[in-house]
C-alpha cells in the first residue's frame, strides 16, 4: 500500500465516481482504477460497490478510508513541517464564514504581530459546508464556524458569542424608532446572505419562532454587498455585532432589539481524529487570546453609536 494510493481512494470516496477523482488527483481514469483494484487485491477485500457510473463505499472501503485520512493528514503535517520557512513560523489552515472571517481572522493575525508570534496562516472564507467538508478531507486544520453543528466527525468548542443587531438605511422609520423588536420586521424585505449561510438559517428559524416568514428580497454572496443595498435602504438586514465597521456604507444604522433578541455562537471545529500540529495550536491560543474571558470580547466596538437619542 502506497501514499498516492490512498490519496486515490479518497478522490474516489469524496467524488463516487472513478473518472472524476482522476481528473482530481491528475492521473489517467484507466491508471486510478487499476490502482484501487490492487488495493482491493492487496486487501481481498471489495473497496467499492460499482453501481454504474457512481461507486459507493463497501464497510471494507469505510474503514479504509477513515485509516487513509489519518495517515495522510499526519504525512502532509511532517512534509509541511520539513517546508516550514522558519522565518514564517508554522503552516496552519483556517477557514471562516463570511460573517467572521473579515473581522476575526485580521484580529488573530495583528495579535500574533504584536507578540512577535510567527505563524504562516493560510485562510479560506466560505460557507459552512464547504468549510466542514474540507474538514473532514484535511483541507482544513481549524473552521470558525456558528453553531449549531450536528457533525459527530468534528471536534468543537465554543470560542464567543454576541449579539445580532438589526441594520437599515438611515431613512428608514425603525432608525429613529423608540426601540426595535424582531416582530417588527414581520412587513419588510430581508437583504441577507445566500441560503447556505448559517446566519440565513439563523434568521429563518428565528422568524419562524414568531410566525411569521421572512420576505427575502435580495440574497447576497458578500457581506459588503448585504451593508450596500441596506444603506440604500431596499430592505432590512439582521447582522452580527463583530459586522460594523467604520468603513460601513454612509448612511447604514445599526439598532438593538428589545425583547427577546437573537444572538449567535461562534466555535472553533477541527477533526476530532486529527492530531494538532505546531500551526494549528498556535492558532487557537491566538484566537483564545482575542476573545479573552469575556463571551463578547471579540467584538470589536463601534465606532460611533447609532442609536437614537434617549429622553
Amino acid at each position: 500500500m502506497e501514499i498516492y494510493q490512498l490519496r486515490y481512494l479518497l478522490a474516489v470516496a469524496e467524488t463516487g465516481n472513478f473518472t472524476k477523482a482522476a481528473q482530481r488527483v491528475f492521473v489517467s481514469q484507466p491508471s486510478l482504477s487499476q490502482q484501487i483494484l490492487n488495493l482491493e487485491e492487496e486487501f481481498g477485500q471489495k473497496l467499492f460497490h460499482r453501481l454504474g457510473r457512481k461507486v459507493v463505499l463497501t464497510e471494507s472501503g469505510k474503514l479504509l478510508v477513515e485509516g487513509a485520512r489519518r495517515v495522510l493528514h499526519e504525512a502532509d503535517q511532517t512534509i509541511g513541517a520539513l517546508k516550514s520557512d522558519p522565518l514564517l513560523g508554522p503552516k496552519v489552515s483556517v477557514g471562516a464564514i463570511p460573517t467572521v472571517a473579515p473581522f476575526f481572522l485580521p484580529a488573530v493575525l495583528a495579535h500574533c504581530r504584536a507578540n512577535e508570534i510567527r505563524i504562516n496562516l493560510q485562510t479560506r472564507e466560505d460557507f459552512s459546508r464547504d468549510l466542514i467538508e474540507a474538514l473532514l478531507d484535511g483541507r482544513l486544520d481549524w473552521a470558525l464556524l456558528s453553531l449549531p453543528l450536528n457533525e459527530p466527525r468534528l471536534r468543537v468548542e465554543k470560542l464567543y458569542a454576541e449579539p445580532l443587531l438589526l441594520a437599515v438605511a438611515a431613512t428608514h422609520r425603525l432608525a429613529t424608532a423608540p426601540s426595535v423588536t424582531f416582530g417588527d420586521l414581520r412587513d419588510e424585505t430581508f437583504i441577507q446572505l445566500g441560503d447556505t449561510s448559517t446566519l440565513a438559517g439563523q434568521i429563518q428559524r428565528f422568524a419562524g419562532d414568531l410566525d411569521f416568514e421572512p420576505r427575502v428580497g435580495h440574497l447576497c454572496g458578500q457581506l459588503a454587498t448585504v451593508k450596500s443595498l441596506t444603506s440604500m435602504g431596499l430592505g432590512v438586514s439582521v447582522l452580527p455585532q463583530s459586522a460594523r465597521s467604520a468603513a460601513d456604507p454612509a448612511g447604514l444604522v445599526f439598532r438593538k432589539f428589545t425583547g427577546v433578541a437573537p444572538s449567535r455562537e461562534i466555535a472553533l471545529a477541527r477533526h476530532r481524529r486529527r492530531q494538532i500540529g505546531p500551526g494549528a495550536a498556535l492558532f487557537v491560543e491566538a484566537a483564545r487570546a482575542v476573545v479573552g474571558p469575556s463571551p463578547f470580547a471579540a467584538t470589536p466596538p463601534p465606532p460611533t453609536s447609532h442609536e437614537p437619542p434617549r429622553n
